[in-house]
Order: structure tokens, then C-alpha cells, then sequence
């Protein structure tokens, strides 16, 4: 039995046990990553919405997945900065319970959505002939929608049984953001059931099946890319798909730090704000710097918009 039960109305968020000090410096660099995240997702998405060379499946995903890490960062980071600017780390029980299911549900959107870039990068290399009659626009509004309600869904039954829950050990989170998993071992009620749905449901149906369903048409590419014949038609196929292959490990990578390998605390608390705003980072940087389509679009607006101002300047 459990000596100190608590019946909540309201959390208190510890964050990082840090100085002082160096709470400041976390918060600044925190702070200036998350505004290289908005603003770089939000240049892929005007980009992707304004040139209508990039009205492709592929960038159609990509802006899926812009979308998705907006939202996922604000939905876990604005507590950190709320409670660093008004000194008051005290977030609701019903607040909790929402930045619960929205920082899990984007989880799972984002690692579907990059499920549904493979497929489509497995399409382009593998059966290059067929890609158009393929990926239409019917296949990839489908894919998307499939992706959305995936994450929603999914983490749904989580959230409502935790929701039940109102006896507690403690009212302190040892943590920067109410994590679903943390609450589950910090409450004195019954939490089989919802055990049981993590391991069927969370690892099996929404860990390792996108795990599968991503990797193994990486397989058949590189199987496909090894028939090639020549260099250069090679280096061009392995070009195409690197970047989502890049993000693609450094996500699963992340997310098996955070919850598959027993570490520290403080430890998984790094890990976890690396997974909220590094790869979400990642994401615009890698995209920015290694695709030609996005570096030219961004080269043709920039050169519009000077263009414009000469003008306006001039008269």
C-alpha cells in the first residue's frame, strides 16, 4: 500500500535540477533552437504552399511533417518557457492531461508520416514507372489522413484511463512536461489495464509496426540502388532518399534512449528535450541544405523579394 495518496487537482512540473544559472543558459538555447524549428518548418511549409514544382507526394509528406513538429514542440516546450518566465511551474490536472495526449499523439504522427515517406521514396526508386498512377493525389491524401488519425486514435484510451485516475503519490513531476509513462508509475491506482494496452497497443501496434512498415522497404531500395548500373545513377537514388533516412535513425534512435534503455532520470529528461526540439531541427536543416528543389525555391523567392523591394525603393 502506498503511505501518501493525494488526490490532485494540479502538478507541479520540477523541470531540470539544475543552478540557476544554468537553468538561464538551458532556457536561452532552448529558446533559440525552438525559433530555428518554427521558422524553418515554417519556410518548408510557405515554400511547398507557394511553388507548384514542389506539389509533389514527397513534399506533400514533408509538409505533413513540418506541421507535425510545429505543434509538437509548441505543445511540450511552452510550459518550460511559461514556468521559467512567470516562475510558476504548477500546470492543471486537465492542462497535464492534454499536453499528455498531444505530445504522445504527435509522436506517433510524426513516425507515421515518415512511414508514409518511405513508402513513396520506395515507389520512386523501385517502380519509377508506375509512381504516377501510384502515389496520386487520392493515395496521398489517404496516406495522410491515415497518418492523423493513427495518432489521435491511438493515444486516446491512454489518456482517458490516466484521466481517471486521482490518486497520486505526489503532486512533484520530475520532469519538464507531464509524460504519460512517469504519471502511470506515480499513481496509486490500478494501472493494469492500462499496462497491458501499452504493451499491445503502444509497443506492438504504434512501436514496432511503423519500426517494420519504414525499414523494410529500405530493404528492397537498397536492393534495388545496388542493380543500378552505373555510379552516378547510384549516388542520385541514394541522394533522393538520404535525408529521410538520416531523420528517420536519429528519431528511432531517440525514442529507444528515452524509453527502451533503463538510464537516470536526469538522463532521460536530456533525452527527451534533445527528441522535442533537435529533431525537429534536423528535420528543416537537413532538408534545406541536401534537397535542391527546396534550395532553389528558397533561391527564387529570395530573389523575387529583393527584386520587389528594388522597386518599391525605387519609386
Amino acid at each position: 500500500m502506498y503511505k501518501n495518496k493525494t488526490i490532485v487537482e494540479y502538478f507541479i512540473l520540477e523541470g531540470f535540477s539544475y543552478s540557476p544559472e544554468l537553468q538561464i543558459m538551458v532556457f536561452v538555447v532552448v529558446l533559440f533552437i525552438y525559433l530555428i524549428v518554427f521558422g524553418g518548418n515554417m519556410m518548408i511549409l510557405i515554400l511547398i504552399c507557394l511553388e507548384r514544382h514542389l506539389h509533389t507526394p514527397m513534399y506533400f509528406f514533408l509538409a505533413n511533417l513540418s506541421i507535425v513538429d510545429i505543434f509538437f514542440t509548441i505543445s511540450v516546450l511552452h510550459k518550460i518557457f511559461t514556468n521559467f518566465m512567470t516562475g510558476d511551474k504548477t500546470v492543471s490536472f486537465h492542462g497535464c492531461m492534454i499536453q499528455s495526449f498531444t505530445a504522445g499523439s504527435f509522436t506517433i504522427h510524426e513516425l507515421y508520416i515518415l512511414t508514409a515517406m518511405s513508402f513513396d521514396r520506395y515507389v520512386a526508386i523501385c517502380v519509377p514507372l508506375r509512381y504516377q498512377l501510384v502515389m496520386n493525389q487520392r493515395t496521398c491524401v489517404a496516406l495522410a489522413s491515415l497518418c492523423w488519425s493513427l495518432g489521435f486514435i491511438s493515444i486516446c484510451p491512454h489518456t482517458l484511463l490516466l484521466s481517471g485516475f486521482s490518486c497520486y503519490t505526489s503532486i512533484e513531476v520530475n520532469h519538464f512536461l507531464c509524460d504519460i509513462i512517469l504519471l502511470m508509475k506515480m499513481t496509486c491506482s490500478d494501472t493494469s489495464v492500462l499496462e497491458i494496452l501499452f504493451v499491445i497497443e503502444g509497443w506492438l501496434l504504434f512501436t514496432i509496426s511503423p519500426f517494420i512498415l519504414t525499414f523494410v522497404p529500405y530493404i528492397f531500395i537498397i536492393i534495388a540502388i545496388m542493380k543500378i548500373r552505373t555510379t552516378t545513377g547510384r549516388s542520385k537514388a541514394f541522394y533522393t532518399c538520404s535525408s529521410h533516412f538520416t531523420i528517420v535513425i536519429l528519431l528511432y534512435t531517440m525514442n529507444v534512449m528515452q524509453y527502451m534503455i533503463p538510464i537516470n532520470l536526469e538522463y532521460k529528461k536530456l533525452y527527451t528535450l534533445i527528441n522535442t526540439v533537435v529533431v525537429p531541427l534536423l528535420n528543416p536543416l537537413i532538408y534545406s541544405l541536401k534537397n535542391k528543389d527546396i534550395k532553389n525555391a528558397l533561391r527564387k523567392r529570395r530573389t523575387f523579394w529583393c527584386n520587389r523591394s528594388v522597386l518599391l525603393i525605387h519609386f
